[in-house]
């Protein structure tokens, strides 16, 4: 017989903003089951808030019509999991998605639109992300007396797949194995990346919202782990002009209706089936205008750089790490390709909704994929593909322009998107990485 601690007396609910980043409130338990039945009401200015709650403008939610009034948020009861860190009693969490017009500029209803979508195509999406981080032996106090620079990374060095950093922080990755069993995310792997402090955690792939929604959770409380051990994490996609890029990669195939991978062709070269192949041109010929969703930010702009592993154009190619699409696999099963465009401060949910616009697009106009690219794709003229924008305020006026990203995620959200993009952008104008990382380090 449980007592009385055991009881429920919280519960949490949460949006998933723009940024990636949870917000909600801890509600009292006696009134979950009405709440459950009929939502509960957010302001839909939380999606218009960069991490350190500097409000951006987006028409009609929060410019100078704008009355900062609640939306009816609808409680997704299949996402119930226990918070780490929480009494038993406080710690049941539930995602919600913002309903009504509200839904138009929620990153988790976008993208759930886009699996119906493929659903009454007979696909499902399989999927899994790579989240890559860096951790500092920083405070949030010690952060602020340097001034957000001359940081400390909790390695001093390079040290890619290095086992001997990996068992000196064998209590780190154990406490990250147990939040993920707490938080029923499904971890594939870690490891020791690039850079001092610099890691990667691994989402394996799975269908529906979940992969997503795991990664969303990993990204949220890996921050409250390592703040509660002394530590910060941030996903800065270049924190530093010394240290390499990081990223969000997402591994990517589709099933049939009977569950069967439709990317496999024995009898191709490479065995890849027309569908992979109509896929992955689709991705080729929408993604370049949507590419402010995967590099959202003014650092997101700072990957993209000579040197980085960061991809230099829209191509693809066989298990080749310099394109942007790396087919990867050989079996009928493992057969996928991986979109390493995504920086490691972009919204999965939209960079799922933006990937599955493009490649589902791709079947729908049986579109072509361009020649693959061979050997290094970082020599100049060697990338097959469109080239990346050259900055942010190019990929904010081609999402602007794109009929694709407005017909499949509608003008209130590429309207919206753009909006915030655009402000924040002009709020940096002669700013410094310094800056950056006042705004992007410790909750971007």
């Amino acid at each position: 017989m449980s007592n009385d601690s055991d009881k429920q007396r919280l519960f949490t609910v949460a949006v998933v903003d723009t940024n990636g980043l949870l917000r909600g409130q801890k509600i009292a338990a006696g009134g979950k089951a009405g709440i459950l039945k009929n939502g509960i009401g957010m302001a839909p200015a939380q999606l218009a808030l960069d991490p350190t709650d500097e409000i951006l403008p987006i028409p009609g939610v929060t410019d100078d019509d704008s009355d900062f009034h609640d939306t009816v948020l609808k409680i997704d009861e299949s996402t119930l999991r226990c918070m780490p860190f929480e009494r038993p009693s406080d710690a049941a969490l539930y995602l919600a998605e913002f309903t009504g017009d509200a839904a138009d500029l929620c990153p988790r209803s976008l993208f759930r639109r886009q699996l119906e979508r493929a659903v009454s195509m007979e696909l499902t999406p399989k999927y899994g992300f790579e989240q890559e981080f860096t951790l500092f032996n920083e405070t949030t106090e010690t952060i602020s007396e340097k001034g957000y620079d001359n940081l400390t990374t909790a390695t001093p060095h390079a040290s890619h797949d290095l086992i001997i950093y990996q068992s000196l922080q064998s209590d780190f990755y154990a406490e990250l194995a147990d939040m993920c069993a707490t938080l029923d995310i499904s971890l594939g792997k870690m490891h020791e990346e690039i850079g001092g402090g610099f890691m990667e955690a691994c989402i394996d792939a799975g269908t529906g919202p979940a992969p997503a929604d795991q990664v969303v959770m990993l990204r949220n409380f890996l921050k409250v782990l390592a703040m509660r051990r002394g530590q910060t994490v941030t996903y800065m996609p270049r924190w530093s002009e010394d240290a390499d890029s990081q990223s969000s990669h997402v591994h990517i195939s589709l099933l049939d209706a009977s569950g069967k991978p439709v990317f496999y062709d024995a009898n191709d070269e490479h065995s890849m089936s027309e569908t992979f192949k109509q896929f992955i041109g689709g991705l080729q010929r929408y993604l370049p205008k949507m590419m402010l969703i995967f590099a959202p930010t003014v650092n997101s702009w700072r990957r993209y750089a000579e040197g980085t592993f960061a991809p230099p154009a829209f191509s693809w190619g066989i298990e080749n790490r310099t394109t942007c699409f790396r087919v990867v696999g050989e079996s009928e099963n493992s057969l996928r390709v991986e979109n390493r465009l995504p920086c490691s401060d972009s919204n999965p949910y939209l960079v799922m909704a933006a990937m599955l616009s493009a490649g589902l697009a791709g079947i729908e106009e049986k579109l072509q994929p361009t020649s693959m690219t061979s050997g290094n794709g970082y020599l100049p003229g060697a990338a097959i593909g469109d080239p990346l924008q050259k900055d942010m305020q190019a990929a904010i006026d081609a999402l602007s322009t794109s009929e694709h990203a407005r017909s499949s995620l509608g003008n209130r959200f590429v309207d919206a998107y753009v909006s915030t993009r655009s402000a924040q952008l002009e709020s940096f104008k002669d700013k410094t990485i310094i800056d950056e990382r006042k705004r992007f380090f410790e909750l971007g």
